[in-house]
C-alpha cells in the first residue's frame, strides 16, 4: 500500500510516498481502506517539529480521515465490513472529561496517522459517519467539527438566542457558524477578507467584522451586542484579551487554537475577573461527543465546507496552502 511518511526528520521536504505492507487487524481491531483525510493546524505544527510530543520515525502524519472497513479482527462487535467510519483523534477517549492517560494516544502524533491507503484501528476508537456525506466531507469531522461541537454544545451549553463570536474562516470557525445556526444562535464572524466575510454571510452569519479595517473588533462586538455569550478563540496570544473583552458578564471563552502564538507576556487577568468569565481549553472531544455530533449532522443534513481537494501525491502543496493561512475557506482535504 501507499503511505505518506516523514522518514528522517521534520519538514515538508521530508514527506515521501512509500510502499508498505497492508496491516492485519488483530483482536478487536478493524482494517480501514482510507478514502480521504483533512489537514489541521495541529498537523502542521507536528510536521514542523514544534509540538512537544515524541515522534518516532518513520512517521505517518494526519489526524483526520474517513474510510471503509474492509476486514475485522477477532471479537469485533461494534462494526462490520462495509461500514463507513472515521477515527476519533484520541483513540481511548470514550467519554467524560479529558485525562492524561487517554490524551497520549492521539492519531497523527504520537500515534501514526491516517495518510495511508490502509489503517488498522481499535473498534473503540472509531465512529460511524453520516450517510449523506462524501468521503471528503466526512474527513473534516474528527478535529475541526468535533472541537466546535464540544466547545459550543457539550461544554459551552449553547442555546437558542445566544450569540457566538468566531474568528477567521478556517475549519473550526466555519463549523462553529454551522452549529450555532443549527442551535438557533446568532454568529458574528471576523476575517481580514471581505470576500470571505461575504461567503460567511451566505452561510448564515448574523454580523461580520473585517479586523484589518476594524482593529478594535472587540469594541465593535460590544457595540453590536453588549457582549457575546461565547467566543471560539483560534488566535491565542494576540486575540485572547480582546476575546475576553467581547464577552458578556458570565460569558465563556473557549481557547481552541494558537495561530498567533502561545505566550502572553505580563497578561493582566483583570478582564477575566471583571467579566466573571469561564475560560476553557480544548482537547477536541470524546467518542460520545463525536457520535452525538454525527447524529445531529445527519438529522440536519449539514454539509461541511471543503475549500480544496488535493491528490495524495501533492500533500506538500496542501500543507503549504495551510501554512499560508489566508487562501482557503473551510477545510483542505487530500484524497487517498
Amino acid at each position: 500500500m501507499k503511505a505518506i511518511q516523514l522518514t528522517n526528520g521534520f519538514g515538508f521536504e521530508e514527506l515521501n510516498i512509500t510502499e508498505l505492507d497492508i496491516p492485519t487487524p488483530g483482536p478487536h481491531e478493524v482494517l480501514i481502506r482510507m478514502k480521504a483525510a483533512s489537514l489541521n493546524y495541529r498537523d502542521l505544527v507536528i510536521l514542523s517539529g514544534l509540538m512537544p510530543i515524541e515522534i518516532k520515525f518513520p512517521f505517518i502524519p494526519l489526524s483526520d480521515g474517513a474510510g471503509e472497513i474492509v476486514a475485522v479482527g477477532q471479537g469485533v462487535t461494534r462494526f462490520q465490513v462495509g461500514n463507513r467510519v472515521a477515527g476519533n483523534l484520541q483513540q481511548r477517549f470514550m467519554a467524560g472529561s479529558p485525562r492524561a492517560e487517554v490524551l497520549r494516544d492521539s492519531l497523527g502524533g504520537p500515534l501514526n496517522g491516517v495518510a495511508a491507503e490502509y489503517v488498522v484501528l481499535h473498534e473503540d476508537g472509531i465512529v460511524h459517519i453520516p450517510d449523506h456525506l462524501t468521503w471528503e466531507e466526512a474527513a473534516t469531522l474528527p478535529i475541526a467539527a468535533l472541537t466546535a461541537w464540544s466547545m459550543l454544545i457539550e461544554y459551552g451549553g449553547l442555546q437558542a438566542g445566544d450569540t457566538v463570536l468566531l474568528q477567521g474562516t478556517g475549519g473550526v470557525s466555519i463549523f462553529g457558524l454551522q452549529f450555532a445556526l443549527m442551535a438557533g444562535a446568532r454568529a458574528i464572524i471576523t476575517s481580514s477578507s471581505n470576500d470571505k466575510l461575504e461567503r460567511a454571510k451566505a452561510l448564515g452569519a448574523w454580523q461580520t467584522i473585517n479586523y484589518s479595517e476594524v482593529p478594535d473588533w472587540d469594541i465593535a462586538v460590544l457595540e453590536l451586542t453588549g457582549g457575546v455569550d461565547h467566543v471560539l478563540d483560534v488566535g491565542g496570544a494576540a486575540t485572547m484579551a480582546k476575546s475576553i473583552n467581547a464577552l458578556r458578564i458570565g460569558g465563556t471563552l473557549s481557547m481552541v487554537g494558537f495561530l498567533s502564538g502561545l505566550t502572553i507576556p505580563d497578561y493582566d487577568v483583570t478582564g477575566i475577573l471583571q467579566k466573571a468569565a469561564t475560560v476553557r481549553g480544548s482537547q477536541v472531544g470524546n467518542r460520545d461527543h463525536f457520535e452525538k455530533m454525527n447524529r445531529a449532522i445527519a438529522h440536519h443534513r449539514l454539509q461541511p465546507v471543503v475549500d480544496r481537494v488535493f491528490p495524495l501525491d501533492r500533500i506538500g502543496e496542501a500543507f503549504a496552502l495551510l501554512a499560508e493561512g489566508k487562501q482557503y475557506f473551510g477545510k483542505i482535504v487530500v484524497q487517498i
